[in-house]
This record gives C-alpha cells, structure tokens and sequence, in this order.
C-alpha cells in the first residue's frame, strides 16, 4: 500500500503564489508517474500536470507557464509550485501517483483564488 498526504492548499489572492506538496510513504518503490488534478465544483477532475520517472512534464494548456511540478525522488515528494494563479484555478487539487501500474490518490487540498 501508497499512503499521501498533501500540504500547501490555501487561500491566495489573485496574481499570488501557492506551493502544494504530496509525500508519499509505504511501498513506493518502483514509482512511476506523478501527477496533480484539481476538481472544481460540479466539474469532473482533469490532470494539471504530470512529471513522469524520467523527469518529463507535461500540463494542461490552462496552466502552461504558470505552474511548475517537480519532484524529490530521495522524499518520494511531488511539488507543484503555482504561480499567477487566477480565480478559475480554484478547486481541490489531488496528486495522484502511480506505483507498479498500481493509482493511489491523496486526500486532497483545497486552493481558493479570490479575485
């Protein structure tokens, strides 16, 4: 089993700045992909942003130049640092990580953005 538990959710106001973290601890060798979604209300839950094994990124269109994942493979930590953050970036953003093909789910932390 994956445990995570995710920090750095808040509120901000727009134009500020917001760093979330996801450790993760208990069988994470092998760990392949990590990701963070975010889940407005009434909306479905989209990726945000992915860092793969390798150090690869890929983000969704509507954060492309303001948030940056990276990660800490000695922690076994994702980071996504958010920058310019507007009010249509709120949401509960979840890191998900994928460890032996296996998906595990943090709790969740919500980020708010007031304009």
């Amino acid at each position: 089993q994956v445990q995570l538990v995710e920090t750095g959710g808040g509120l901000v106001q727009a134009g500020g700045s917001l760093r979330l973290s996801c450790a993760a601890s208990g069988r994470t060798s092998n760990i392949n992909n990590m990701a963070w979604y975010r889940q407005a209300p009434e909306k479905k839950r989209g990726l945000v942003a992915v860092i793969t094994s390798g150090g690869s990124t890929n983000y969704a269109d509507s954060v492309k130049g303001r948030f940056t994942i990276s990660k800490d493979n000695a922690k076994n930590t994702v980071y996504l640092q958010m920058d310019r953050l507007k009010p249509e970036d709120t949401a509960v953003y979840y890191c998900n990580i994928v460890v032996r093909l296996l998906s595990y789910w943090g709790q969740g932390t919500q980020v708010a953005v007031s304009s």
